[in-house]
C-alpha cells in the first residue's frame, strides 16, 4: 500500500515509534528511523522487511536538528510523505515541585518538535497532494492525571496541533490525526511499573496490575503492533475523510 513512499517516525528506536514504524515498513514504505539508544537493531529489524531504512539521530528538543533531520530525509528518499510525530519524554512531580528544565524539556520534544516537524514536511506533501501526519498524543491528551502537568499540557497541545493541521488541509489529499493511547508496555512506561513496585513492596507483575487497574478497565496494555495498525488504517484509501480525531485505544479507560 505504501510501496514508495518515505516514512518518517521520531522516538522510532524502541516502543511505540518502532511498532509504528515496522507496520508502515511492512507496507512497503522506506523508513527513516529517529532517536536514542540502540540504533542498529532497529535499522536491522527494519531492513529485514525488505525496505530502504535511513536514521537520523536529531535532538527533538532542537529546532535546527529537527530541521536537518526533515532536509536529510527529503535528499535521502525525496520526500516524507507520512510523518510520525512519536517522540516524547516524562515526568512527574507535583506543580509546585515541578523543575523548570523538565517542564521546557517535555514541552519541547512531545509538543513543540511535533509543530516543526510538520510545518517543514507540509509544502511537500501539499504540492502532492498527499500526505498522512500521525501525532502519537497519549490518553492524556483527553484527560488528566496528578503528577503530570507537563505531559498532560503536552499532550492536549498535540490534539489541538492535530485538529488545526486537519482543519487548514481537509480540502487537500492531506490528513492529519492523532493516535492516543492509554497503557503501552514501552520502556517509558516500565520505569513507572519498577518505581511503583519498588515503593509499595510489589512484584513488577502486581505492579503491573494495579497501575492497569487504576485506569484501564481491560485490564491489558495496548500493544505497538496494534498501533501500528491504527497508523496503518490513517494511511490507508479508508482513511481519506478521517480527519482531526483523537483516536483513543485506552481498554476504556476514558469509557468510565
Amino acid at each position: 500500500m505504501l510501496k514508495g513512499k518515505t516514512a518518517l517516525v521520531t522516538g522510532s528506536t524502541s516502543g511505540i515509534g518502532l511498532g509504528i514504524a515496522k507496520a508502515l515498513a511492512e507496507q512497503g514504505a522506506n523508513i527513516v528511523l529517529n532517536g536514542f539508544g540502540d540504533t542498529a537493531g532497529p535499522q536491522a529489524e527494519i531492513a529485514a522487511l525488505g525496505v530502504k531504512v535511513a536514521y537520523h539521530g536529531a535532538d527533538m528538543s532542537k529546532v535546527a536538528e529537527i530541521e536537518a533531520m526533515m532536509k536529510f530525509a527529503a535528499e535521502t528518499f525525496g520526500q516524507v510523505d507520512v510523518l510520525v510525530n512519536n517522540a516524547g519524554i516524562q515526568h512527574v512531580a507535583p506543580i509546585q515541585d515541578f523543575p523548570v528544565e523538565k517542564w521546557d524539556a517535555i514541552i519541547a520534544i512531545n509538543m513543540s518538535s511535533a509543530f516543526h516537524a510538520t510545518r517543514l514536511a507540509l509544502p511537500a506533501m501539499q504540492k502532492k497532494n498527499w500526505g498522512r501526519i500521525i501525532n502519537v498524543a497519549s490518553i492524556h491528551g483527553l484527560v488528566g492525571s496528578a503528577d503530570k502537568s507537563a505531559y498532560v499540557a503536552a499532550k492536549h497541545g498535540v490534539v489541538g496541533l492535530t485538529k488545526v493541521t486537519a482543519l487548514e488541509n481537509a480540502t487537500t489529499g492531506v490528513t492529519c490525526n492523532a493516535i492516543c493511547p492509554g497503557w503501552v508496555l514501552t520502556p517509558l512506561v516500565q520505569k513507572q511499573v519498577d518505581a511503583k513496585a519498588l515503593d509499595m513492596g510489589l512484584s513488577n507483575e502486581e505492579a503491573k496490575n494495579l497501575l492497569l487497574k487504576e485506569k484501564e478497565p481491560s485490564m491489558q496494555f495496548t500493544t505497538p503492533e496494534e498501533l501500528g495498525a491504527l497508523a496503518v488504517f490513517f494511511c490507508s484509501s479508508a482513511g481519506n475523510n478521517v480527519r482531526g480525531v483523537a483516536w483513543n485505544m485506552d481498554g476504556g479507560w476514558t469509557a468510565q
